[in-house]
Order: C-alpha cells, then structure tokens, then sequence
C-alpha cells in the first residue's frame, strides 16, 4: 500500500505530519509512504488535486484510493486507512 504525502518546504504541519506517517511505516510493514514536494512535483500535485499542504492520500494495492486527508492526520485515522487498504 502507498501513501502519499504532499508538502512544501515551510510548512509546520508537514513536520507534524512526517512524524505520524514514519510512525505508520513503522507499525505497518506493508506501508511505503512517497513524500512529493509541491512547488517540485506540480504536475503530480496538480493531477491529484492539491489546494492544501499537507495532503495525505492512502491507496490500496490495486492503486484505489481509500483516504485522503488535508490538514495533520491522526496517527488513528491513517492507521484506520491502511486496514482499509490492505
């Protein structure tokens, strides 16, 4: 499962965010979280509807998206969406 994660370079939130998707990678082993900075990947961000930083968007392994979140998620929440896509 892949969870991908939006952000930009001054953005506190991010960091908060980083926080509880390195703590999924580490509670979950199926889960590979791909950090894609907006102002770099535009094209990406732009495709999956970015307007805020942070996104985070969980997908299953057929590539469905099963959850997103803009704003700081809950460690509750992306681990309840990693069951999701598992």
């Amino acid at each position: 499962m892949e969870l991908t994660y939006f952000s930009s370079a001054f953005c506190e939130p991010c960091r908060q965010t980083r926080a509880v998707l390195a703590e999924v990678e580490r509670l979950v082993p199926q889960a590979h979280v791909r950090e894609l900075d907006v102002a770099r990947d535009v094209a990406e961000a732009e495709a999956n509807g970015i307007r805020i930083t942070p996104t985070v968007i969980v997908r299953d392994e057929a590539g469905v998206e099963v959850f997103r979140a803009s704003g700081v998620p809950t460690l509750a929440q992306v681990l309840v969406a990693a069951a999701k896509a598992v």
